[in-house]
């Protein structure tokens, strides 16, 4: 663990260092693609017989890597928690409807219409993956990823109506996510071909609510323990034992960490940080938690990059992927769309919301963990390898040009708030 901890923290700072100096892109988008050109560099010495050598010890060294657990039982607590600690409490509930209704039922939508998309074009391929399997596919990348979404929106420079919206709705929508692909999978493992609602639902309460509720318990016991000293040191190690523990006892409780820790980033970064921080501590929790959130998302997005020399990509796998991506955007264009048309007789929004919150949806790390995490089998394949492309598709394209587009719908008015939006 050591040896590869090393090797890719190591690789990471070079990334970033050579990103920074040279490509300045986004962090996370300039360390992925050096990661893919590093990727494909070996895959192309091996197909070229020019050594095979290199290809080896990189398959080796990246097969050692249990992506799913990393970053699902790993680096997701520390990375929700970072992400929550700066979200505005106060501009959260005021999109909450908006919110809640694309973190639960635009999840379920887009579940069913992704995965009967995905069943008829493995079909018109002529590979064999069950409608149930389809489903999974379509629960797993149908969640806007927070890691993916936080740093990248915010660099972009997008409105804060805009930006809170897609932001709390990522933040909160892998919990839903996460209830539906382990319903799914678990009767698509079974073979039964049924899925039990009653047993999702009550999945979901103990998930969902068990989750909030723990969240909010430790978020105001270390409320009250940072209230009672005023010593930044002690506060920011409560933090940390806040997402370490937190996590760890939310697993063994069965509910959901993810969102504890949301739930907890959101009170000590809104009444902790105003009641209980004097502004030497803000500085230093703020300073600890953007570090540790920085140093995560280059490991991973390093990481995603470096993926690729284990993927078995194809030309049939990118078609599919690529068809998948045009309806991903669609079923998220109307089903942002379609709502915000009809309350537009009632509320006022901003020119071009629907079209920033449509192409600001990206899939990241969490929808390529979760592919992993299928069972091995006949129908694994094709869904990992469609997911990664997916994945490379939404942070590579629509990260990169998501900056153009909040430019051209709102120009000079980007950090400006729509005054009757409430919803």
């Amino acid at each position: 663990m050591l040896n590869l901890a090393a090797l890719f923290i190591t690789i990471t700072a070079v990334c970033m260092w050579f990103n920074h100096r040279v490509l300045r892109l986004p962090p996370t988008i300039g360390v992925m693609a050096i990661g893919l050109v590093l990727s494909l560099g070996v895959i192309g010495l091996d197909h070229f017989a020019v050594t095979t050598v290199v290809a080896d010890i990189a398959e080796d060294w990246l097969g050692r890597i249990n992506f799913n657990s990393l970053l699902m039982d790993g680096m997701l607590s520390f990375l929700l928690f970072a992400g929550a600690l700066h979200v505005d409490l106060s501009r959260l509930k005021a999109y909450r409807r908006s919110i809640g209704l694309l973190a639960t039922l635009g999840v379920l939508v887009s579940t069913l219409v992704i995965g009967s998309a995905a069943w008829w074009l493995f079909q018109w391929a002529g590979i064999e993956v069950p409608y149930l399997y389809c489903l999974v596919f379509g629960a797993l990348i149908s969640p806007t990823d927070p890691i993916a979404v936080l740093g990248i929106m915010r660099s972009a420079g997008a409105p804060a109506d805009m930006e809170i919206r897609i932001v709390g709705e990522s933040l909160f929508n892998d919990g839903v996510a996460v209830v539906l692909f382990t319903a799914l999978l678990s009767a698509a493992s079974a073979g039964s071909g049924e899925v039990d609602l009653g047993h999702m639902g009550l999945l979901f309460l103990e998930e969902a609510g068990g989750g909030i509720l723990l969240g909010l318990a430790l978020g105001a016991l270390v409320y009250q323990l940072m209230r009672s000293i005023d010593q930044y040191q002690v506060e920011v190690m409560l933090s940390l034992a806040l997402v370490l523990g937190g996590y760890a006892l939310a697993s063994a409780l069965h509910v959901s960490g993810p969102i504890a820790m949301v739930v907890a980033g959101l009170i000590i970064g809104n009444m902790a940080r105003d009641g209980a921080m004097s502004d030497n501590t803000r500085r230093y929790l703020d300073g600890f938690w953007e570090l540790v959130d920085e140093i995560l998302n280059a490991v991973l997005f390093v990481l995603i990059g470096l993926e690729l020399v284990l993927m078995p990509i194809t030309l049939t796998s990118i078609g599919i992927a690529l068809a998948l991506v045009a309806v991903i955007l669609l079923s998220r264009l109307a089903l942002i769309g379609i709502p915000l048309s009809i309350l537009r007789r009632w509320y006022t929004f901003r020119a071009g919301t629907t079209r920033v919150l449509t192409w600001g949806g990206l899939r990241g790390g969490i929808s390529v963990a979760l592919a992993l995490a299928i069972p091995e089998g006949d129908f694994r394949e094709p869904l990992v390898v469609t997911t990664y492309i997916i994945v490379l598709f939404s942070i590579l394209v629509q990260g990169l040009s998501i900056g153009k587009l909040v430019t051209a719908v709102v120009g000079d008015r980007s950090r400006s708030e729509a005054p009757h939006d409430q919803h």
